[in-house]
């Protein structure tokens, strides 16, 4: 018995072990087992086996969901990302898909706003929302955005009305962007 069984639970091994990290990891990066077994090539229920402790990943399933919960991308590769969004002809910017927070916007973007760029990252865009876009938020969970079910979303919106940070009636692209630091985050870019 290990130490640990005056708590109330008793470790089994790696496999438990390996099975816990990886449920905590998953739930943590917001990823349901369906999705996880997705990009695995297995079933949910071989998932569900693995974090129960029941089945054990051949050695290069397990490195494999390692690579997906726990490596993270270089914070270069955000950096990267943020320099492409800016120098974009596109009107395009990059938000935290939870808090809204501006992480970067292109000159094609910013245009129209009445504010400084500088003075509106890392500050919630939420504010600026027209009413077809708050609809569209809302459907998120229903539609497993932060689970990453889906990856991409258009949307039609109507005008905002806010001089500021005008938005004009049109279709806009969502993408979702996992970031270097396990946030996800929202490429949103006006489709033609």
């Amino acid at each position: 018995m290990h130490a640990n069984a005056a708590c109330g639970y008793k470790l089994m091994g790696t496999i438990t072990s390996f099975g816990f990290d990886m449920r905590r990891m998953r739930l943590l990066r917001g990823m349901k087992q369906q999705h996880l077994a997705q990009l695995l090539g297995v079933d949910q229920a071989t998932i569900s086996r693995w974090e129960r402790g029941t089945l054990e990943p051949s050695k290069k399933q397990g490195d494999a969901a390692r690579r997906l919960l726990v490596d993270k991308p270089a914070p270069t590769q955000d950096a990267a990302l943020r320099r492409l969004v800016e120098s974009s002809t596109q009107k395009v910017h990059l938000i935290c898909s939870r808090s809204h927070r501006l992480l970067a916007a292109s000159a094609a973007r910013t245009a129209a706003w009445q504010i400084d760029v500088s003075t509106l990252l890392g500050t919630s865009m939420l504010g600026y929302a027209s009413d077809d876009i708050l609809q569209a938020e809302a459907s998120l969970n229903e539609l497993g955005w932060h689970e990453g079910e889906i990856t991409s979303l258009e949307i039609r919106t109507g005008a905002n009305h806010d001089p500021r940070v005008p938005i004009v009636p049109g279709t806009m692209l969502w993408e979702r962007i996992v970031l270097a630091d396990g946030t996800v985050g929202r490429l949103v870019t006006t489709v033609a």
